[in-house]
């Protein structure tokens, strides 16, 4: 179960458990994003469009972010799943956000994140462990470390820089050292993530 990591997130608390795991070569996602739209519960998960990552701070910053959201009880979407797509967004778009982020038929790799945490209708959240064995059993897809040299074999750039408008950014066509221009990059992402709708 290593490959379903929990990640412990500052300020978050003790009743709220982030789990996340990178699959790569999937073949279901149609499948997967048709239990999102029929809103099955059971799929209750961010599945997240790898192509459109390139770190995990990326994703946890999004996932801070809908915890934040949740926490506050300002949630514009169904859950606090639904929320994390949206939050890597930099657009008050709901929609565009899914399409650019969320899963579509196409996606072969995918980042999924589960917040568990205890509610009125369910005071018992699953465990990691019962989290694990369902999402091995409906994604059909190896799944891999979630770390950040896994998460660049899966990084398209010419999204990530649409999709952000890193490509207006000419400080980063300066840098020539790829750790550091990575580094940069990510910065300017997850600013304009945190600057959406202020």
């Amino acid at each position: 179960m290593a490959l379903l990591e929990a990640v412990s997130l500052e300020h978050v608390p003790a009743s709220h458990s982030v789990h996340v795991a990178l699959f790569r070569n999937v073949s279901n996602a149609g499948f997967l994003q048709s239990q999102l739209l029929a809103r099955n519960p059971d799929f209750e998960y961010a599945f997240i469009d790898a192509t459109t990552i390139v770190s995990r701070f990326h994703v946890l910053s999004a996932t801070y972010k809908a915890l934040s959201v949740l926490l506050d009880g300002k949630l514009r979407s169904p859950n606090v799943h639904a929320e994390t797509v949206i939050a890597l967004s930099v657009s008050n778009n709901i929609s565009e956000a899914y399409r650019r982020y969320g899963i579509s038929p196409e996606v072969q790799d995918m980042i999924v994140v589960k917040v568990l945490f205890p509610t009125d209708e369910r005071p018992h959240p699953p465990t990691a462990e019962q989290v694990w064995q369902h999402l091995s059993e409906s994604v059909q897809g190896t799944a891999v470390p979630f770390t950040d040299e896994e998460i660049s074999k899966t990084t398209d750039w010419l999204k990530v820089n649409k999709y952000y408008k890193l490509n207006g950014a000419p400080s980063l066509n300066a840098i020539k050292d790829q750790t550091r221009k990575l580094k940069e990059s990510e910065m300017l992402i997850v600013s304009a993530m945190a600057l959406r709708g202020v």
